[in-house]
């Protein structure tokens, strides 16, 4: 492999305060996964059993996540010269998923409930709820904080799991004191298919986000016309086609582009004030543009097109 390749921009992502932000994050769940887990099972409740559920995917996602992390760390290779950066988009399409699949698990097991009430133990319920509450509270702001000094659609994600169990918390605290003032014990399911759907809410917008980054679409903060024209108006650019704008993974992003320009510019200096302008007025430092001219690189009708402007504007 040649250093060389890799020396206009590391192919590598630091995220120092996500990572320790992740390990926190992890300790503190899984500790309160296994009290959840056990206050469930011994106050019978749905709500309590649905949000462990959805505990124990944290668990895993925060997992996933901390993988990735030390995957973007890795240097490129002659296989992977984007070094290991899209690892983080596909443990968050994958983290999306479990969240949908576990919302529709608990909203299946919600409907039997519904058929079939059980009674459940409303003190130990709201003493679980409770001290989960508090937690969510913690991480949910530990979460946010993190996010806004480092972009990480893996942090995104966590923050989403964790705004569930917030809401799940909230959730199972009201349900149990209803239940325990009207005695109505098909609250619990109820409750816990509303916590389902806001579960769901949150993987389908962390699966659609992965799914953009992976299809490489045009990343929401860029408009590709807009970048089109600013190279245009470079001194000496014609045209500019076969345009390419994608993120690698959260704010790491690539642009490839074809410009024709005119027979006396000085292509390397063209190249050098494209990449300058896109640097500076878009942030984008990984950027690779290649000099054509119609006459001598075939481009069919959109060639002939350019020969034929050219033309007209020397007669």
């Amino acid at each position: 492999m040649n250093k060389c390749d890799y020396h206009h921009l590391n192919h590598v992502k630091e995220q120092h305060k996500s990572k320790k932000t992740l390990w926190f994050t992890l300790i503190i769940t899984l500790f309160f996964t296994v009290m959840e887990i056990v206050g469930g099972l011994l106050s019978n409740s749905l709500a309590l059993l649905s949000d462990s559920a959805h505990m124990i995917s944290d668990v895993l996602a925060l997992g996933m996540s901390m993988t990735a992390i030390y995957m973007a760390t890795r240097n490129p290779n002659k296989k992977y010269t984007f070094g290991f950066l899209r690892f983080e988009i596909i443990a968050s399409f994958i983290n999306g998923l479990a969240l949908a699949v576990i919302a529709l698990g608990i909203f299946i097991e919600g409907i039997k409930r519904v058929m079939n009430p059980r009674e459940v133990d409303l003190q130990l319920m709201l003493i679980i709820a409770s001290i989960g509450l508090l937690v969510n509270i913690i991480l949910t702001f530990v979460l946010s904080r993190s996010l806004k000094e480092e972009e990480n659609l893996n942090i995104k994600s966590a923050l989403w799991h964790f705004l569930g169990d917030l809401l799940s918390s909230v959730g199972i605290i009201i349900s149990a004191i209803l239940i325990y003032f009207t005695g109505l014990s098909i609250l619990d399911p109820l409750i816990s298919m509303i916590i389902g759907g806001i579960i769901f809410t949150g993987g389908a917008k962390i699966i659609h986000e992965s799914y953009l980054i992976l299809m490489e679409s045009v990343p929401g903060k860029f408009d590709l016309d807009s970048v089109r024209h600013d190279i245009r108006t470079v001194e000496g650019v014609v045209d500019v086609h076969e345009m390419h704008l994608w993120a690698v993974t959260t704010d790491h992003y690539s642009l490839t582009a074809h410009v024709f320009i005119r027979e006396d510019s000085q292509p390397l200096s063209t190249i050098s004030t494209i990449n300058r302008l896109l640097k500076d007025k878009y942030g984008l430092e990984h950027s690779t543009i290649q000099i054509e001219h119609p006459a001598i690189n075939d481009h069919g009708l959109y060639g002939e097109g350019m020969l034929l402007k050219k033309q007209a504007y020397s007669s």
